[in-house]
């Protein structure tokens, strides 16, 4: 059954093209190409035989209208026209003649200067030597400086030298495999701190590898990579160059260039004669600047942290985000002395703190949703959810509740789905407008199958559900053919690599993980005891290696009874510190046993607190003394928290008439979080890259790409017993 609530939003035709064109470069092959100096965009895309704006989409850290940075490596599609241009076995050599003028398009005898520039003779130079270097004819030379006819070339004489509007002759690459190296990726090592090394993009990189993933960052050890040569050099190379090349601006004197790049003002004299020569600084001269390299070792999230450029930012804008001056900045990266650029990736001290969360070792900007919201985008969502309303007879009231009492899965729906109801209500205040359609898959593959055939999956943002792990594999299935990432709601395991799939609920392994480092976090000089039973003996060995000088106490298992051996448990109970037990089980009757004996134990002179890895079902059965929890600080981690008075109560209360339970709260957070992000970027997949940790009323959402195996949200709280109530322990 479809639940029309706004009408249909259709696909933009853009978004169409963007995804044929995606596909059509990915098949393409690629060159690269190292940027020499004088050269534009125009005159490289004049070389390979191609459009200037398709060196644009490939190379994003390159505007139309920008210099191009020497050294620069651009991705260039190769076609058959550039196939032609690699075939050349030889190559243009610069020419003093007027003919190799005319070859090049321009003849200086009729064409006449744009422009002119002064140049002081060096000691040496000859007419032949200028001339080439910048690429006119000794003829050009002679006719604007008329002298030169009559007299000799001589040191510290000033030429005028002709400038004209045509691309600057230079030498053609030849394109061959030896442009390329396969590198191989080592542990610890990201796309992004391998940009770094090669002084390329992330996007390049995926251009010239179509094998990555474009939705996601994943790199596995031992993976080979087709990356460019950085041009004359090695990687290794480059890790030791010494000096790098600064184009002095307008207005540049010493002082700024002290304090630019902590390089005396005589040194940079010393290794630059001619500023001497010309009588000082002079705007457009190209200096050599010695770089003062950090001794980083290995270049991988081991050591290092890594940031990508975005458009519009300063290095005024990035050293206060960083905390650290630009001289530092510069040291760890060399490349900015040649200017920032969108999409250049900047190593940062692993240490580093900021406005700025980490995940993998790259840097994340800290965004406020709410003040990032795009009303033009308008997401539509479809919830794929088990109401079984087949099932039910909706005029026998009583029964029905009863059945929603009984039956999880609807419960989970309709708690779900309501707080979901009340996330739509809030974004559309933010001025967001949302379609939403509702099915009801009842609980079965047939009729999940039934509606992904009946629906046109390309139109949707987003999909929630179902919450049956056969349909949830049918629908992620069908939607990864056409992009649409789909939101698991509640926990979810599968065999399947499910890689659109945003498993929302934090993995007990994520949970174990976060238990463990927050108790060794927390350690001084307690003493930790482990409790756990057979089904949990591989939880006891990761406890035992997190907490080496631990002690194990063994659980009695018999047919019908389980328990502790008391005596036992008082020898290894310590009256020097704190005592730290963990109990590890699924068995409410080990629970109960050993939460009460716990209790009796902690006096004045005996401290015992109790913890969990896992608080399954078995900690909150009836028979679990609440007073005795709070007396032992109980303390576990959580997916979720007990959400407090907030604005989405007091909305759903007014809605509804009652008091949002868990899922209702779980609805409203999921949808809100989904809708807010769409709000943002319109691609779910593009924004849980940059946005960091989201939180809500009741639960908290980090997603990571882990493999091909989907996103999984690597939030959690930790919660603890104290006075009666469940409070968050940090």
């Amino acid at each position: 059954m479809g639940i029309n609530m706004n009408q249909f939003f259709k696909v933009s035709l853009t978004f169409i093209l963007f995804v044929l064109v995606a596909c059509k470069v990915s098949a393409q092959k690629f060159t690269t190409h190292a940027v020499k100096k004088g050269e534009t965009l125009e005159s490289i895309a004049k070389q390979y035989r191609v459009d200037a704006q398709t060196i644009l989409k490939l190379n994003k850290e390159v505007r139309r209208g920008d210099d191009l940075r020497v050294n620069t490596i651009l991705v260039i599609p190769k076609d058959s026209k550039a196939k032609a241009v690699a075939s050349e076995s030889t190559r243009n050599v610069e020419s003093t003649t007027v003919a190799a003028a005319v070859k090049n398009g321009v003849d200086e005898e009729q064409e006449e200067p744009i422009g002119f520039t002064s140049y002081r003779v060096k000691k040496k130079e000859t007419l032949y030597s200028i001339a080439k270097r910048f690429h006119i004819t000794e003829e050009a030379i002679k006719k604007y400086n008329p002298d030169l006819y009559s007299s000799q070339l001589k040191k510290k004489m000033t030429l005028k030298i002709p400038k004209y509007r045509r691309v600057k002759p230079e030498e053609e690459i030849v394109i061959d495999e030896n442009d390329f190296e396969t590198y191989q990726v080592a542990p610890k090592e990201t796309r992004w701190s391998i940009a770094y090394k090669y002084g390329i993009t992330v996007d390049s990189m995926v251009v010239l590898n179509p094998e990555l993933s474009g939705s996601n960052d994943y790199l596995a050890v031992g993976q080979e990579l087709r990356l460019p040569k950085i041009a004359g050099s090695t990687v290794e190379n480059q890790e030791t160059q010494l000096y790098t090349s600064y184009t002095v601006p307008p207005k540049m004197n010493f002082f700024q260039l002290e304090q630019k790049f902590g390089v005396k003002s005589d040194e940079i004299v010393r290794l630059n004669p001619e500023i001497t020569e010309r009588g000082g600084l002079k705007e457009g001269m190209v200096i050599r600047i010695p770089q003062a390299k950090a001794d980083s070792g290995e270049i991988n999230t081991e050591n290092f942290n890594f940031y990508e450029v975005k458009p519009k930012q300063t290095e005024f804008s990035l050293t206060r985000k960083f905390g650290i001056t630009y001289k530092e900045l510069l040291t760890l990266n060399p490349d900015l002395a040649q200017g920032l650029k969108a999409g250049m990736i900047l190593k940062l001290p692993k240490e580093q703190e900021g406005n700025f969360e980490v995940r993998n070792s790259l840097v994340l900007d800290k965004i406020n949703l709410l003040d990032s919201i795009n009303v033009g985008n308008r997401p539509k969502l479809m919830f794929l959810l088990p109401f079984r309303l087949d099932k039910l007879d909706l005029s026998d009231k009583e029964r029905v509740a009863t059945i929603i009492d009984k039956r999880n899965s609807l419960k989970y729906s309709l708690g779900l789905y309501s707080g979901a109801l009340v996330a739509i209500d809030s974004i559309a205040d933010l001025g967001v407008s949302v379609d939403v359609k509702t099915f009801d898959n009842q609980l079965n593959l047939a009729r999940t199958k039934e509606i992904l055939q009946q629906e046109n999956l390309l139109s949707y943002s987003a999909i929630v559900g179902p919450l049956d792990m056969p349909s949830l594999k049918e629908t992620a299935v069908r939607a990864s053919g056409k992009n649409v990432p789909l939101v698991a709601p509640i926990p979810a395991k599968s065999d399947l690599s499910l890689s659109n799939v945003f498993f929302s609920y934090t993995s007990d392994e994520v949970l174990r993980d976060r238990m463990i480092g927050y108790v060794q976090g927390k350690m001084v000089d307690q003493h930790v005891i482990i409790i756990a039973d057979d089904k949990n003996k591989a939880v006891q060995a990761q406890l035992m290696a997190g907490f080496p000088e631990s002690d194990t106490l063994q659980v009695a298992q018999e047919e019908k009874n389980i328990g502790i051996d008391i005596k036992k448990l008082t020898e290894l109970l310590s009256e020097e510190g704190d005592n730290w037990v963990f109990v590890e089980t699924d068995n409410f009757k080990l629970v109960s046993s050993v939460t009460s004996i716990l209790n009796s134990m902690n006096t004045e002179d005996i401290k015992v607190r109790m913890f969990t890895t896992n608080k399954n079902s078995a900690f909150d059965n009836e028979v679990i003394s609440n007073a005795h929890l709070s007396n032992l600080h109980f303390t576990y981690p959580s997916v979720y928290k007990m959400g407090s008075n907030d604005s989405f109560t007091k909305r759903y209360e007014k809605r509804f008439g009652s008091t949002p339970d868990r899922y209702a709260v779980r609805g409203f957070d999921i949808t809100y979080d989904l809708l807010l992000k769409l709000a943002y970027k319109n691609n779910l997949i593009e924004a849980s890259k940059i946005i960091g940790e989201t939180e809500y009323s009741g639960n908290k959402f980090d997603y990571e790409k882990v493999g091909a195996s989907g996103y999984f949200n690597q939030s959690s709280y930790i919660l603890k017993f104290e006075d009666l109530r469940i409070k968050q322990a940090e």
